[in-house]
């Protein structure tokens, strides 16, 4: 049986890190979110498991990662990792637990990635397939698509996902260049989507509405189908804008109305998750 799977949230304590990207104007986020909240909304829209997502860029994190993935429905934890310097990632990869760690990331903003092109920087990035560890990013700008494709081609074995749909300008109603670099990326057959909305988004969107959201998912699913989407809540930041509940309800109905199949329709809402993060049991430590 697939499990339904939000494939990306966060927990944190605002007294424990900084968090450069918060504004003044992300009042709801000034507060700490942990799992215990998080749990109650699971129960209610029947989601079975998780993928916690880190959201500062620090060793520290890790640690906290390791502590929240000690809850039960948390099935896999995407780990911070300082990409751009190999030898601090290495080092940080044998000192994090690797119980339940699934993938890395690291907060890219629009800077450019011609650096993914280093020779070690691909060594890296072989050595985290070879683990087994996805590469979630969120590319905004077409060149950090063309280095993303580049290294994809470089290095074809690494699972990447793309976060929040790649920032489609939902609050603009625009469309390019947002469409021809999906439809660029969709080229990677190891490249997945998340069905989310990310915070650049949901900070300058009049409001939360499903019809917005419908033109940029359809147009994900036409290029990705539903063996590479996969549904994310990006909880608490969705709270700029609607509750946990509507908006798992939203996702999950516009992926409903995109994809009809029953199959299809389990396949964004856990299979692909399931397998992008390769979430098979893993022994937990006594």
């Amino acid at each position: 049986m697939t499990p339904v799977i939000d494939a990306h949230h966060h927990f944190w304590k605002t007294a424990a890190q900084a968090q450069p990207w918060r504004n003044p104007n992300h009042h709801v986020l000034a507060r700490d979110y942990g799992p215990e909240q998080l749990r109650h909304e699971l129960r209610n829209v029947g989601v079975d498991g998780t993928i916690l997502v880190q959201s500062v860029d620090e060793p520290a994190e890790n640690d906290r990662l390791a502590a929240y993935a000690a809850n039960d429905f948390v099935m896999g934890a995407v780990a911070w990792l300082p990409l751009a310097d190999p030898p601090s990632a290495y080092r940080e990869l044998d000192r994090i637990n690797p119980i339940k760690v699934c993938g890395v990331r690291q907060l890219i903003a629009d800077d450019p990635l011609e650096w993914l092109t280093n020779r070690a920087i691909v060594d890296l990035f072989k050595e985290l397939a070879r683990r087994g560890l996805a590469w979630d990013v969120v590319p905004v700008t077409p060149g950090q698509v063309a280095a993303i494709l580049k290294l994809s081609a470089v290095v074809p074995e690494l699972k990447i996902v793309i976060d929040h749909l790649g920032r489609p300008p939902v609050d603009s109603q625009g469309w390019e260049p947002w469409a021809c670099q999906i439809r660029e990326l969709a080229h990677s057959p190891t490249t997945a989507v998340k069905v989310s909305v990310g915070i650049n988004v949901l900070s300058t969107w009049n409001s939360w509405r499903r019809s917005d959201l419908l033109p940029y998912v359809e147009w994900a699913a036409q290029h990705f189908g539903p063996s590479r989407l996969m549904l994310a809540s990006n909880w608490p930041i969705v709270l700029l804008k609607t509750n946990y509940p509507d908006a798992w309800r939203d996702l999950a109905a516009t992926v409903s109305e995109v994809f009809p199949s029953q199959a299809d329709q389990k396949q964004v809402s856990g299979g692909t998750a399931t397998r992008w993060y390769g979430l098979a049991p893993k022994p937990t430590p006594h």
